[in-house]
């Protein structure tokens, strides 16, 4: 009976004790994960948005790049963390599609994170030189058809999400394109672009906008249904003579480990949102041509739900077809 008493003793004391550290969240230094390499675009919208983030908080939040496995290292360490709010990450498109699908961490499901918030969505578009004779994604799809093959597009990792963008086009328009990888890096594809290694490149307008504002390339399309105010030359899509609707593109949704606390999550969420709302976050977004596009804990985990779904259906079927390789 005594040993029993201790038992319920220490029990009660460690449940008082996590609802105690629950109640003082934070107490220290928040570690935020970016799987990704410094001096990328998703380094540089975690840092700023959590810099903002942080003046709201009494500790400080440090930003950690692990990189590898297209963002499976980092969320490896995530998910063996402590679900107590201290450490964070932000997830992209190959945390929710990619890796999944291709199965690189068996046993992995979304329901290993807990979901605070969508901050940015950035759509995948097409950028060719400034001297392209390609004036309109007409005329680049016209060509292609044209001399199947004889138009050299660089994207970022066979199989990845730039590389079924561009499927995805060449199946609903016919058009057949030299496909180009480069190994996850914009860089690279900037690189190739100038020195025309490549005739046109799909990634983000932001990844290339260096070269977009000084004139020595130009953004043909973006795979998005909105306007981008950062590039107001780049029509959407959906506003071109195509007829298409393919909308593509990454986003940043920030995490926590699975089993962190209702509270820790809300009062994460309300911190960011409030940093996400703020003018200096939102002028600096239209500044380096990314689209905000906040959705909470509750919505953007249901999003993520049915984005993978639909995007595991277009996959499969692209396999079926024998467009793609799984």
């Amino acid at each position: 009976m005594k040993l029993k008493k201790t038992l319920l003793g220490i029990a009660c004391l460690a449940s008082l004790a996590a609802g105690a550290a629950q109640a003082d969240f934070p107490n220290r230094d928040i570690r935020v994960i970016v799987p990704a390499a410094a001096g990328g675009g998703t380094d540089a919208i975690v840092r700023k948005v959590s810099n903002i983030a942080e003046e709201s908080l009494p500790v400080s939040m440090y930003v950690e790049n692990v990189e590898g496995g297209m963002t499976a290292t980092g969320l490896l360490q995530l998910m063996k963390a402590r679900p107590d709010g201290q450490t964070v990450a932000a997830i992209t498109y190959d945390s929710i599609i990619t890796i999944p699908w291709k199965n690189m961490l068996p046993g992995f499901n979304m329901d290993k994170m807990r979901m605070i918030a969508r901050i940015t969505s950035e759509a995948d578009a097409i950028t060719v030189p400034e001297n392209s004779p390609y004036k309109t994604l007409d005329d680049l799809i016209a060509a292609a058809k044209k001399e199947p093959g004889s138009i050299r597009i660089g994207i970022q990792n066979m199989g990845a999400r730039t590389h079924l963008t561009l499927l995805q086009l060449q199946d609903l328009t016919g058009a057949e394109f030299k496909i180009v990888s480069y190994d996850n890096s914009a860089a690279s594809q900037k690189e190739a672009l100038l020195n025309g290694e490549v005739d046109a490149v799909v990634t983000s307008l932001g990844d290339l906008a260096p070269l977009i504002e000084s004139g020595q390339a130009r953004g043909l399309v973006e795979f998005s249904d909105t306007q981008n105010e950062g590039f107001p030359n780049v029509p959407p899509v959906t506003e071109t003579d195509t007829g298409l609707d393919l909308q593509m593109g990454s986003f940043i949704v920030m995490v926590a480990p699975a089993r962190t606390p209702d509270d820790v999550i809300e009062k994460l969420e309300a911190t960011y949102h409030k940093a996400y709302e703020s003018d200096e976050f939102q002028q600096w977004l239209k500044k380096i041509g990314v689209t905000p596009a906040w959705l909470g804990a509750d919505d953007v985990t249901e999003w993520a739900n049915d984005t993978q779904q639909q995007l595991f259906d277009t996959m499969d079927e692209l396999v079926d077809k024998g467009v793609l390789e799984k």
